[in-house]
């Protein structure tokens, strides 16, 4: 992170309680998801593009086609805001006015670029396949020259950012808390179900890999 946390960009200004700078829990943030969204703007017209990501370092990647005008643009050096929200809770409170949610959430600026060598485009690809389903890289077949000259891979540096975090109940209005009326938290999480098979699969291919078998207990 930038040298005194929060910049004029990062500052959490809406409840600066629930803002932190750390790199510790913005990467931690990061780590526990695999989705974000990339908002940019090109010719006065905004665009955000979800797209999976993955961390090495200090350091965000994501890739596409590289026919894509998202990566075309941002490999330019256009400003770009990444953000990664992970909801962990529907808060209900007693009022309309105080239901919230529970969740962990990172806001990243900066200007990517693009990755030229084999060598790191290769390794950035297997980050981000590892970041969505840790394990699957070395059963794979790598891609080829072909593949990895159709594909663009962007770097952005982890150097401006900010995480944003709520836990906990409801916080009512002290008169309200006599109300006859249930109030708590209803935790959410991603529920990975049983996987399905291709119908191409080979049929001596019999057994599930245990990373997706056991792929609901990782930590989002």
């Amino acid at each position: 992170m930038k040298s005194g946390g929060a910049t004029n960009r990062t500052q959490v200004m809406r409840l600066p309680n629930r803002g932190d700078y750390s790199q510790e829990t913005i990467h931690s943030i990061l780590d526990a998801g695999f989705l974000c969204h990339v908002g940019f703007v090109v010719d006065g017209q905004p665009f955000v593009i979800p797209t999976g990501y993955g961390r090495s370092g200090n350091t965000l990647y994501f890739h596409g086609s590289a026919a894509s005008r998202m990566l075309r643009t941002l490999a330019s050096g256009v400003e770009v805001c990444v953000t990664v929200t992970l909801l962990d809770s529907l808060v209900l409170a007693r009022s309309a006015f105080h239901h919230s949610m529970n969740y962990r959430s990172v806001v990243l600026f900066g200007a990517a670029t693009l990755v030229d060598s084999v060598e790191e485009k290769t390794e950035a690809l297997r980050v981000i396949s590892e970041q969505i389903v840790p394990g699957r890289w070395n059963d794979i077949r790598w891609p080829t020259e072909q593949e990895l000259k159709a594909t663009k891979v962007l770097a952005l540096p982890i150097t401006e950012a900010s995480a944003k975090v709520r836990i906990g109940p409801p916080l009512d209005d002290e008169e309200d808390y006599a109300m006859n009326v249930w109030a708590g938290i209803l935790p959410l999480r991603v529920h990975a179900e049983q996987p399905v098979p291709d119908p191409r699969l080979s049929s001596e291919i019999t057994a599930v890999p245990d990373y997706l078998l056991h792929y609901g207990k990782r930590p989002i």
